[in-house]
């Protein structure tokens, strides 16, 4: 017995956007300032003036909503990405400029990057498509840097997973503070050049 499709989710109006887009800010806020524990949903939505039902129709769990919260964060990096782009001649260069870029951008807000990655790794199945979005963005965003003149082959988008894995294991690693935000560069450096070799 087949499941049946799931129907595709229907674009938020512009009252329910402006909704979504004050939960994910009072998020932030929350997060920003005591990291995942100051992030409770009764606390986010008194922060956004919604009720706890509507938040809830939003964002079923706590790590729903700090998973979209980095979806979100990224956005607004691939927006800045787009006006101000790496400047490097060399993509594998160009990836590496734009991640540290992201990179410092998290370091400046280690409580909510810490709150985001923690969600992260708790994710489990039910948050999937969230997850799936956030991974969907990083790419897209390291796509943006490496300015490829034609679709990527196999082995580019291999490289790119690689990559992602790295970066992401890199924040951890920065965050529980195993690693320096030197050694994090030169992995990140690292890990890049396999673009010059795929």
């Amino acid at each position: 017995m087949t499941a049946e499709p799931k129907a595709a989710p229907q674009p938020l109006t512009e009252r329910q956007a402006a909704r979504r887009s004050r939960i994910l800010h009072a998020t932030a806020r929350l997060a920003s300032r005591g990291g995942f524990d100051a992030v409770q949903m009764r606390e986010v939505a008194e922060s956004a003036e919604v009720a706890l039902g509507t938040l809830y129709r939003y964002f079923p769990s706590k790590v729903h909503l700090l998973v979209a919260t980095m979806h979100d964060q990224l956005q607004h990096l691939h927006d800045t990405l787009r006006k101000r782009p790496p400047t490097e001649a060399d993509p594998a260069a160009r990836v590496s400029q734009t991640l540290m870029r992201a990179f410092r951008a998290m370091q400046r807000e280690p409580h909510l990057a810490d709150a985001m990655v923690r969600a992260l790794t708790f994710a489990d199945r039910s948050v999937s498509s969230e997850v799936d979005a956030v991974s969907r963005l990083t790419t897209a965003i390291i796509l943006d840097a490496m300015r490829l003149p034609t679709r990527p082959t196999p082995e580019q988008l291999s490289a790119i997973r690689v990559i992602e894995h790295t970066w992401h294991s890199a924040l951890i690693t920065w965050l529980s503070g195993r690693a320096s935000i030197a050694q994090v560069r030169v992995d990140i450096e690292t890990v890049c050049r396999l673009l010059t070799a795929a």
